[in-house]
């Protein structure tokens, strides 16, 4: 097994949370509940601020876009919540799509969590 020296950055966690269908065993019906998939799993929160581009009311808006760092051995699915604790600050977000897999690590790309869709 390979160390993976990109953990000694990760000084955050998160939880991972889907929405699956399970069935009342009394009334019998299918109903989407949440389910933790992952917990307190190492990570960590980066943000990447993009360059302005908007102009709201003569306000040029600057948008950052945070990026999840962590261990490529887990999957998750899109559209789930990722509730992530670092420096003392617990955010919730969800992943805007699909990871981009290396050899050491996942990077997900979130945007705030506003519900589920």
């Amino acid at each position: 097994m390979v160390n993976n020296p990109l953990k000694k950055l990760w000084k955050g966690s998160c939880t991972v949370i889907c929405k699956v269908k399970k069935q009342d065993p009394i009334t019998k019906r299918t109903e989407f509940v949440e389910e933790t998939v992952y917990t307190d799993e190492p990570c960590r929160l980066s943000y990447q601020t993009l360059t302005p581009t908007t102009d709201k009311n003569g306000v040029a808006e600057v948008v950052q876009m945070p990026k999840l760092f962590l261990s490529n051995k887990i999957n998750i699915p899109p559209g789930s919540k990722i509730i992530v604790t670092q420096n003392g600050r617990t955010i919730e977000f969800s992943n805007s799509g699909e990871p981009a897999i290396y050899s050491n690590h996942q990077e997900i790309v979130l945007e705030l969590f506003k519900g589920w869709a």
